[in-house]
């Protein structure tokens, strides 16, 4: 968004504020350049520069004079979040027998936005092109446990999210439709669990379940993760969804 574009704001709206956050967003661990953030931010370089170079004073970035990339200290902004989350402390244990049990990944999400984020993950073996991580974001159309946790929006939000999302076709096989995305949304309401079969990346296949707090309310997402080289979608549905609905309900029984 350039800074033509940015939309109105109210009275409270501080847009320095959104351009420094936008700034740390656009960062990658291997580092951009200054005309890499001003291009990625829509600032120009003079502003993306005082940026950088306030975020490196204050330790969230480091710079070898050309490149600019993220410390370790940007994990502080999210920690405050995570902490005081009961779900991934509640969750952990019960994903490492999960995984033990069952011999695949498995992972705890929540939504945030238009994306599930990780929040906890006990990781058997890499199956992804990309290393999965605490604060990983995916597209929730485009995942499990996205299925899961959009399943469980009331229908005022979920409209919203289908209006303003646009369904991009990751692999041959992700849904965008957004008339077909409600309507698997509605299935895997009635039945409790969600299978996702190649369509973030190909090759991955994942089923995952939903996480309600005391009162019903859908607050996270579990699922199991595996390659579609040595599980079928029978095998998904039939060996994977019964422990994974069983650890599922053992999370639900353990959250305050």
């Amino acid at each position: 968004m350039s800074e033509d574009e940015i939309p109105e704001r109210g009275a409270h709206h501080v847009q320095s504020l959104e351009r420094g956050l936008a700034v740390i967003r656009a960062l990658r661990p291997t580092g951009l350049t200054l005309t890499d953030v001003a291009k990625s931010t829509g600032l120009t370089r003079a502003a993306a520069r005082r940026f950088l170079l306030t975020l490196v004073d204050l330790g969230y970035v480091r710079t070898d004079g050309k490149h600019f990339s993220l410390t370790a200290r940007v994990l502080d902004l999210g920690y405050a979040y995570l902490a005081g989350l009961p779900l991934p402390d509640v969750a952990r244990p019960h994903l490492e027998r999960l995984s033990a049990q069952v011999g695949e990944s498995s992972s705890v999400s929540v939504l945030d936005g238009a994306d599930v984020v990780y929040v906890a993950r006990c990781a058997v073996s890499r199956i992804m092109a990309v290393s999965i991580t605490v604060g990983t974001r995916f597209p929730a159309y485009a995942t499990s446990m996205g299925h899961v946790l959009l399943a469980g929006l009331p229908a005022a939000e979920l409209d919203r999210y289908l209006a303003s999302t646009r369904l991009e076709p990751l692999t041959a096989h992700t849904t965008t439709s957004p008339e077909r995305l409600r309507a698997r949304l509605v299935e895997v309401r009635e039945r409790g669990w969600a299978l996702a079969d190649q369509e973030l990346e190909e090759g991955l296949r994942s089923v995952a379940a939903p996480l309600r707090d005391r009162a019903g309310r859908v607050v996270g997402a579990l699922n199991i993760s595996t390659h579609a080289s040595r599980t079928t979608t029978d095998h998904a549905r039939d060996g994977l969804v019964p422990p994974l609905l069983a650890c599922a309900a053992a999370v639900e029984a353990d959250l305050p």
